[in-house]
């Protein structure tokens, strides 16, 4: 090897950083004894920036482009004075990488319930969360003020303590606001905005930038939640007298399905055992006739009746409760009733059934 090949090998470098990661923020380029050769190539890319640190003082911030480590584009090379020490490097420095793309879909929320007053529900407690994006727009300051002598920090190093910031910078805003908890969801995009603005002043001390900010969700405790969807259940019902029939309505059908439901059932059960007791009388031995079998007859079905008043339905009640009514003088043979399955109002005294609670009278009282 000639003498040129010798000095081309000893001056001649090429520094440069191709990041293959999604959070590496900083890299420190790796040289024993952190040697840079007067003269190497610096080749910084698109969303990168080359930091220069020479004997722990920051020296120069270098853009996307390509630079020879010279004394005419560094000044800081001119005090220095090795040249005649074997060919070795004349200056021992740093550089670090800083990645100065958008870190993007990071994410953040409420680690506790934020306490607000708010005017229609008074004080209560919300929870959010959403995503936000990172850029590094200081790279010395970054480097000074965060990652110190790291030789590769990641987003994850700070990712917690801007999570802090936003999560203060968030319970503030939403805390002065004075948006009702029902209308913050039309207003995440002007909350997010303000939070926004609130979160850049405090991380730009940090040389860092927050691009986007997002409010996903925000939502109330689940008691709250529960009595609120109550709410909406009136409002949707409307009035509460019509609301209360429906539902009695649908009370009586399901109660006279599973009436109907047992007398099925229990006239299934008779046939069945009217089967099984012709089966064992085919098979008896010796030919002997055949027991006679019983089967109860199935349950009467119990009506319930609905009384006409003053224009207005009254009801269900039992039998039993309309004999009460007959024997207050609040059911008299001229009030109309009506029962399921029946033709129209009658008349109490024209139903057989109601007709014999006015031929029962109690008898004289003792000393009459």
């Amino acid at each position: 090897m000639g003498i040129l090949d010798f000095l081309t090998g000893e001056f001649i470098d090429v520094i440069h950083w191709v990041d293959d990661t999604r959070d590496t923020m900083v890299w420190r380029f790796e040289r024993e004894d952190h040697e840079i050769k007067y003269g190497a190539k610096l080749t910084v890319r698109e969303g990168q920036a080359a930091v220069f640190v020479h004997e722990g003082q920051l020296a120069d911030v270098f853009t996307p482009g390509l630079y020879m480590l010279e004394t005419n584009n560094m000044p800081i090379l001119t005090t220095i004075n090795h040249w005649d020490h074997g060919f070795k490097s004349p200056f021992k420095s740093e550089i670090y990488y800083v990645n100065t793309t958008r870190f993007n879909d990071l994410k953040w929320g409420t680690k506790n319930p934020i306490m607000l007053r708010d005017p229609e529900f008074g004080p209560t407690r919300i929870r959010a969360f959403g995503t936000y994006s990172v850029r590094v727009s200081d790279p010395a300051r970054f480097l000074v003020e965060i990652v110190g002598t790291d030789g590769e920090f990641t987003m994850d190093e700070i990712s917690y303590q801007i999570r802090n910031i936003i999560v203060q910078a968030f319970s503030r805003v939403i805390a002065s606001a004075g948006i009702p908890v029902l209308d913050m969801a039309a207003n995440t995009a002007d909350l997010g905005k303000i939070v926004a603005a609130e979160i850049s002043g405090i991380v730009a001390e940090y040389g860092l930038t927050i691009p986007e900010f997002y409010i996903e969700n925000i939502s109330l405790p689940p008691a709250v939640e529960e009595v609120l969807d109550k709410r909406t259940s009136m409002g949707i019902a409307g009035n509460l007298d019509n609301y209360m029939k429906f539902n009695a309505a649908e009370a009586m059908g399901s109660e006279n399905s599973a009436m109907a439901s047992s007398m099925g059932a229990g006239m299934g059960a008779a046939m069945g055992m009217g089967m099984a007791g012709q089966m064992t009388a085919q098979a008896g031995p010796w030919g002997a006739a055949p027991a006679a079998v019983q089967t109860p007859p199935p349950p009467p079905v119990e009506h319930v009746w609905h009384v006409a008043e003053s224009g207005k339905t009254k009801g269900p009640y039992s039998k039993a409760a309309m004999g009460r009514m007959a024997a207050d003088g609040e059911l008299t043979r001229d009030t109309h009733v009506w029962t399921p399955g029946q033709d129209g109002w009658m008349r109490a005294e024209d139903v057989a059934e109601l007709a014999q609670l006015f031929t029962i009278l109690p008898p004289p009282p003792p000393g009459a």
